[in-house]
This record gives structure tokens, C-alpha cells and sequence, in this order.
């Protein structure tokens, strides 16, 4: 097995594409079934995802990016959570359940072009202004191999809100 990179944007752009073969594999699973376990394995990567992006990335690369862009991530995470904590409430069987997956696509589509944007994205920023992606790396792989074993025992903690009151 190869070692994983060290460069955080590197890890968080995996995450990204792990994330993306997951909407895939829903897209063309077949039973409600099928459909809730992939279903969960998105909610359990995206909450890790978005854990460690926010309490170790985003802190870490705050001084090397625009502020509102870091704050628009910070509120899209947010948006990207209420789904999930329905989701991870929710029967395949019910009502608005697909257009929620769908709308969670479709969100974490546009987050991860905001991150991913050549010259003037979040990643392109933290790297053109010096932010230590490899000591970042270290620290979200870390934060990562923990979570993950949380998640293989159910322990993982539900999505919270950073920027928005739960209704």
C-alpha cells in the first residue's frame, strides 16, 4: 500500500474524488437497500471530511486566504450538514429523500470547485501564500486515521453547525 501523501491539499482533494465515486455508485445502485448503506458511507466521509477541514485546515491556512472565501466554506459546511443529519435520520423509502442526496450533490459539487479553482481558490490561495501544507498533512491524516476508527464502531459524532443556529 502506497504511504499517503503529506500535502494537505493533496489529502483533501482525494477526499473530494472518494466523495465523487460515492454519488456515483448511488446514481446507479439499484434498491433502497443498496442505496442507504452508500448513502451513509457519503455522510460518514463528508463528516470527516468537514471535521478536519475545520478544526485543522481552516484554521491553519486562515492567514493565507481571503477571509470571505474561508467564511463561505465555513457556511456551505453548514448547508452540507443539515442534509446529512437528515439523511442519516431518514428511510430511503421516504419522501424528498433521493432529492436530498441530490441537492447534497449538487452542493458539494459547487464547494469543491470553490476549493479546487486554479488561481484564485481556497487550496491555490493557502499554497500561493506559504501556509505549511505538509505539517497541515500531518495533523489531517492524524485527525483522519481517528476519526475513521470511530466511524467503524458507530462512534462518530453527529454534524455540528459552525456558523448557523439549528432551527
Amino acid at each position: 500500500m502506497p504511504t499517503p501523501s503529506k500535502d494537505a491539499i493533496a489529502l483533501l482533494k482525494a477526499d473530494h474524488r472518494a466523495v465523487e465515486e460515492l454519488f456515483a455508485k448511488f446514481e446507479s445502485a439499484r434498491g433502497a437497500p443498496a442505496q442507504a448503506k452508500i448513502v451513509r458511507q457519503i455522510c460518514n466521509e463528508l463528516i470527516i471530511h468537514t471535521m478536519i477541514e475545520e478544526e485543522i485546515f481552516y484554521p491553519g491556512v486562515r492567514t493565507n486566504v481571503e477571509a470571505d472565501l474561508l467564511d463561505e466554506a465555513y457556511v456551505e459546511h453548514d448547508c452540507a450538514k443539515v442534509l446529512i443529519t437528515e439523511l442519516l435520520e431518514a428511510e430511503p423509502d421516504e419522501d424528498f429523500y433521493k432529492a436530498k442526496v441530490s441537492v447534497l450533490q449538487e452542493q458539494i459539487e459547487h464547494h469543491v470547485k470553490e476549493e479546487e479553482k486554479r488561481s484564485e481558490g481556497l487550496f491555490a490561495q493557502a499554497k500561493q501564500n506559504g501556509a505549511d501544507v505538509d505539517a497541515l498533512g500531518e495533523q489531517l491524516l492524524a485527525r483522519k486515521q481517528e476519526l475513521l476508527a470511530m466511524a467503524k464502531t458507530d462512534e462518530l459524532p453527529p454534524p455540528m453547525l459552525a456558523t448557523m443556529t439549528p432551527a
